[in-house]
């Protein structure tokens, strides 16, 4: 119920504008804050269904007042999606203080409204009323948190920001416009990366010594969509980063821990071709091969799964193995065709190496000597 809790009510229906962009029928989000402290979310997709469901009531009903009622349990709907348990949008209707929701669909806008998750709009038929035509379709939900829940009612802009820029490095094709009407903060601005999570890792290595232009590889298998982007700066640190559907998995997962597997296998192999270990020589340790890389790892998956529903951790076994499999093929051809970088990202290695083992050996000797002193 804090600010991350808060946060997150805009992300669930802003990640359901996502999913249809994923899907191919939304090119724009808007997401606004609006002065009296609820937020506004709208985009450009099909609209949410609002004819007769099977319950007897108009299916945006369904979707907004019943929990595992998302269309991620209809096949049909969504190749790939962000939500998983289809409690998104109900959850956050049931935490505010009111939700407003205008759908363009079918030549009408149809509207319907909640308190405290209770629906206020008497339906005609089972159907929600129209209040205009219109010839665009989408969604708009505007929604004000629920103020005896959260501890705090105010959405964290920046946050907010941040989130909106990632997706739009993570969907090329999206564009994503911010607006702040809050007092004394009033501001617009536009998100859209065409060069989608390349961009995301300059951004990354702003301001560092880059060693060669990000290297980006992509592929398919069994409908899973991978996109790999990795650059290596002149720095002994790590960052990788993974995404499923969109979703920043915080804690790693499979995806990520095919690509760390693979990398450094081949590394080893490619290093030892090359004659850069020698026989006698210990491989490099994962860490060696990845000090200094900036990386980005995006999965969208037909049927993901997460462990716990903040989503911080992917669980899908066969994602190890096809991001393994993209990595080797891509990877091998990428150090032949560039000798000259894959020289420079190896010695770097070599350098991470030395340091590990040098490091070793003079705690081996501080901690032989304190026992020899203790021992005398």
């Amino acid at each position: 119920v804090g600010v991350k809790g808060l946060n997150h009510l805009i992300y669930e229906i802003m990640d359901n504008s996502i999913d249809e962009h994923l899907a191919g029928f939304c090119k724009n989000i808007w997401v606004t804050l609006n002065a009296d402290g609820s937020c506004t979310v709208k985009d450009d997709g099909r609209g949410i269904p609002v004819e007769m469901h099977q319950k007897g009531i108009s299916a945006e009903r369904v979707v907004l007042s019943t929990l595992h009622a998302g269309g991620k349990f209809d096949n049909e709907s969504y190749k790939t999606s962000g939500g998983l348990h289809g409690v998104g949008s109900s959850v956050v209707n049931a935490l505010s203080n009111f939700l407003d929701i205008k759908i363009s669909r079918d030549g009408f806008i149809h509207h319907d409204r909640y308190e405290k998750g209770i629906p206020t709009v008497e339906l005609k038929n089972g159907l929600l009323p129209t209040i205009g035509k219109t010839r665009n379709t989408g969604t708009e939900i505007t929604f004000l948190p629920d103020d005896t829940i959260f501890e705090v009612t105010k959405f964290k802009a920046d946050w907010l920001k941040s989130r909106m820029h990632e997706s739009a490095y993570l969907n090329p094709g999206l564009m994503l416009h911010f607006k702040n009407l809050r007092d004394n903060e009033h501001e617009e601005t536009v998100f859209h990366e065409p060069e989608g999570i390349v961009a995301y890792v300059k951004e990354l290595n702003k301001g560092k010594e880059v060693m060669h232009a990000p290297i980006l590889y992509k592929g398919v298998c069994d409908n899973i969509d991978v996109e790999i982007a990795i650059q290596f700066v002149d720095a002994f640190e790590e960052n990788i980063l993974g995404f499923c559907n969109n979703i920043f998995t915080q804690e790693g997962g499979t995806h990520i821990a095919g690509f760390k597997t693979k990398f450094t296998g081949l590394i080893n192999t490619y290093a030892r071709d090359l004659g850069i270990l020698k026989d006698k020589d210990s491989n490099f340790t994962g860490a060696d091969t990845r000090n200094g890389m900036t990386a980005i790892i995006s999965v969208k998956h037909p049927n993901p799964m997460f462990e716990g529903q903040t989503k911080t951790k992917l669980g899908n076994s066969e994602v190890t193995g096809i991001v393994s499999n993209i990595v080797g093929n891509n990877l091998k051809v990428y150090l032949e065709d560039h000798p000259k970088e894959a020289e420079k990202i190896i010695e770097k290695m070599s350098m991470s190496k030395k340091a590990r083992e040098a490091a070793k050996k003079a705690r081996e000797l501080v901690l032989r000597k304190n026992s020899l002193e203790v021992g005398s």
